[in-house]
């Protein structure tokens, strides 16, 4: 696939609101009038009418109504709505260069400033567009933009919000490949290569550079890196500086998926940040709406249209569904941009080089003997010293904490897991007694609770057999059946049925395939995949079992990225829509995995603590088996898609010498 320019995009109309088809602005203007006149408005008719005309048809109309009322149009809505209903209805009426002049006086005016709103303005928005909000600053409020900018910023942020505004991003679309070279080694010299980072290089190059020939750098600079350059900026950078150049190399990726994390963003969690949601809704609906709407459904697997639905009350949510235009979970297919963004999704996923980074460390200067001296004394007499168990426990890495229980026995002759039950509780003993575990042992023994008593959790087992190695499924399978005399694959088989009992004993063999991707091979199995779609649903589970539980994690990145060549969907997608229940979550967790594990564990970690109640064993368990390998990475994932920190979750969601665990484990705040 070929990186279509940023210039073509605006070629084809990809907006959801356009000229309406035998427009009478005069027609319109009463219309609205009567709409406004006597007790009372009339809401819904001001709202059809304004969502379904084009914003040059909208000029016209408050020209019309001025002459033909001698009033303000503007003014009226404004008298007669009110909150967020008004807000949009008014900033649907103005000029795309005002609202966009409007929106970066309001995030400067005052005291503060909201650096979002300049990053997400100045960084998506072509020269044309900055031009003319540059010009209706300007006509508005009488003051030069670049001016105020500067007087309201400061540093590398600065800096680069400058070199934005001039709108002399190179457009004429010609590449020259020495350049690309030479500037992926100068990014590469600037950052990763040296202590401290030379800023300039960075704003100078993605500053100006074209959006084809950036699109190429970015490639270059992987290669030489082993990085992709986000991660490279997330490294180097900091503070809104750091969030401004993510949003830069985001809207040069793909303009829509970069509002589409946005309007995400602006409704997820408690509260909704309505002025965001206002701006990208009326900025994107005659340019790109029908982009971000795919990109939204590719990346959170619902639909745009229905988180609106269900974020949104009364005559502000029936003027944002307009503007969205359609619910995209009735359909499955891609439009060919939003196929080509889930295809390159999967072609970064397979070139990245993840360093992965545990937030627990082998303590140095280690002596088993006096931990385990120092354990008895805080459980000795009458209460227990936490603090002192939780501070050795949590400060050794498992191996050394497997020494310390050896040392309790030989030194003291007695069994600390024992003495620890006894005089610890609740969830800091589950805790305390899941990290004194081997991986093994705590791997069993989170399999045995999955499955005793009444219920199964079944996300449990789902997470557990399709996260781990061949080496720690068979390290699990012989510590399952030391510590229950029964065989893991028996056990599972007794507690689970159907298809989602084959998946699982399928993973439980511990004989996924390891090595890298083999690309013809890739592409067999993804014409198979597109193939089983068409077929009845028992032979497309069976067929996806086949491949998605045996092939190596980079097989399948290769497989699921030719399988949107074969069949113009997304796996997920197809998964989501197609098959249900536990099946449905077994393979979409395997999808996940493959894609990006420490994103796969953020979101297992945010819905264990998200909403009443916390799932504590699923954090425990997360906690714990992750520690070790890849902790640090999971922590970042849950920053860039959440916006708040893991550390901050946990502080928020648990109390006492649990959280103070927790916290320890996490290892800090981002």
């Amino acid at each position: 696939m070929t990186h279509g320019s940023r210039g073509k995009l605006y070629e084809v109309f990809r907006g959801t609101i356009a000229d309406a088809s035998d427009f009478d602005p005069t027609a319109d203007a009463e219309a609205l009038y009567n709409a406004m006149k006597g007790i009372g408005s009339d809401k819904e008719a001001i709202l059809d009418l304004v969502t379904s005309r084009s914003n040059a048809q909208r000029q016209e109309v408050i020209a019309a109504y001025k002459s033909n009322f001698g009033q303000d149009l503007i003014d009226d809505l404004k008298y007669e709505l009110t909150g967020k209903f008004e807000r949009l209805i008014v900033s649907l009426m103005r000029t795309p260069a005002y609202h966009d002049a409007k929106e970066i006086h309001d995030a400067i005016k005052g005291a503060g400033t909201n650096e979002r709103c300049l990053i997400e303005v100045l960084a998506s928005r072509n020269n044309k567009q900055i031009h003319d909000m540059v010009a209706a600053y300007k006509d508005a409020y009488g003051r030069d933009l670049e001016e105020d900018v500067i007087a309201d910023t400061s540093g590398h942020f600065k800096k680069m919000l400058v070199v934005l505004l001039q709108g002399t991003r190179d457009e004429s679309g010609v590449v020259d490949a020495d350049l690309v070279q030479q500037d992926a080694q100068d990014l590469y010299a600037a950052g990763e290569e040296q202590w401290g980072t030379d800023e300039a290089k960075f704003i100078m190059i993605l500053g100006n550079r074209s959006v084809t020939h950036l699109r190429m750098v970015f490639d270059e600079y992987e290669k030489i890196a082993e990085m992709s350059i986000e991660d490279s900026i997330k490294n180097e950078l900091s503070g809104d500086f750091e969030r401004l150049m993510l949003a830069v190399v985001q809207c040069i990726r793909s303009v829509p998926m970069f509002f589409a994390k946005r309007l995400y963003k602006s409704m997820k969690g408690l509260g909704t940040a309505d002025n965001t949601l206002i701006r990208i809704m009326i900025s994107r609906s005659e340019i790109d709406m029908l982009d971000i709407r795919e990109c939204f459904r590719l990346r959170y697997e619902k639909s745009l249209y229905n988180m609106i639905k269900d974020d949104t009350s009364g005559d502000y949510k029936q003027t944002l569904l307009n503007l969205c235009g359609g619910d995209d979970d009735l359909a499955g297919e891609f439009f060919p941009e939003a196929a080509q963004i889930a295809y390159k999704m999967w072609e970064l996923s397979a070139m990245t080089r993840v360093q992965l980074r545990p937030t627990v460390r082998p303590a140095p200067n280690f002596d088993p003997a006096a931990d385990a001296q120092a354990l008895r004394k805080a459980m000795k007499g009458f209460g227990t010293d936490e603090d002192a168990i939780i501070d050795i426990v949590a400060r050794r890495s498992n191996a050394q904490r497997q020494e310390i229980r050896q040392a309790f026995k030989s030194l003291l002759g007695r069994d600390l897991m024992k003495d620890l039950k006894s005089e610890l509780s609740k969830n800091l003993e589950r805790l305390i007694i899941g990290l004194m575990l081997t991986p093994a042992e705590f791997d069993a023994k989170m399999m045995r609770k999955a499955m005793e008593g009444a219920g199964t959790d079944e996300h449990a087992l789902i997470e557990i057999l399709v996260t781990r190695s061949n080496q720690e499924i068979h390290a699990m399978n012989a510590a399952y059946q030391d510590a229950y005399k029964k065989s893991l694959e028996d056990a599972v088989q007794s507690d689970t049925s159907g298809h989602f009992c084959r998946i699982l004993v399928s993973l439980v063999q511990g004989a996924r395939e390891e090595g890298p991707a083999d690309v013809e091979r890739a592409n067999a199995d993804a014409q198979e995949l597109a193939d089983a779609c068409n077929a009845d649903s028992d032979d497309m589970v069976m067929k996806f079992m086949s491949i998605l539980c045996t092939r190596s994690f980079p097989h399948l990145r290769k497989v699921f990225q030719e399988f949107v060549k074969c069949s113009n969907k997304d796996i997920e997608q197809i998964i989501k829509k197609e098959m249900s229940g536990d099946v449905k979550n077994a393979f979409y967790a395997i999808v996940c995995s493959v894609k990006n594990q420490p994103s796969y564990f953020a979101d297992r970690l945010y819905k264990a603590m998200k909403g009443l109640g916390t799932d504590d064993r699923a954090l425990i368990r997360i906690m714990v088996s992750r520690s070790e390998i890849d902790l640090f990475n999971i922590r970042k994932e849950f920053k860039e898609t959440h916006d708040d920190s893991l550390h901050e979750f946990i502080q928020g969601d648990t109390s006492g010498d649990y959280r103070k665990t927790l916290l320890i484990l996490c290892g800090g705040e981002d």
